[in-house]
């Protein structure tokens, strides 16, 4: 018997969901892109990836390109496994409201007579 798939806590706030959903999209975005593409000051998207670094989804590797400092980030293994989970759980609670949904009665569609 499979276990029903869980929501991953870690990624319940739409911020943090949307920086592991594109991250998921590449092997390694830097700071930068990332910031732009989601739309993120950088304060919020240094304070979300602190906490999904702490929470193992995302590396955080900092480096030089020439003489400026740099920012890179990528999904582990893990918080891709996890963010698989969480999409699967997501799926799984969609069809069964939709499959709750079919259940129920169709509605009187006729017309209300005075």
């Amino acid at each position: 018997m499979s276990a029903e798939p869980e929501l991953d806590p870690a990624v319940q706030h739409p911020t943090k969901l949307a920086v592991v959903a594109f991250l998921s999209g590449c092997l390694e975005a830097d700071f930068k892109t990332v910031r732009d593409r989601l739309d993120l000051s950088d304060s919020a998207l240094s304070r979300t990836l602190s906490g999904l670094e702490e929470t193992g989804h995302v590396t955080v590797r900092k480096g030089f390109v020439g003489k400026r400092p740099r920012t890179w980030v990528a999904l582990t293994g893990e918080g891709r496994r996890k963010l698989a989970a969480h999409l699967a759980a997501l799926q799984a609670i969609a069809a069964g409201a939709l499959a709750q949904a079919s259940d129920l009665p169709e509605p009187d569609r006729s017309p209300e007579v005075a």
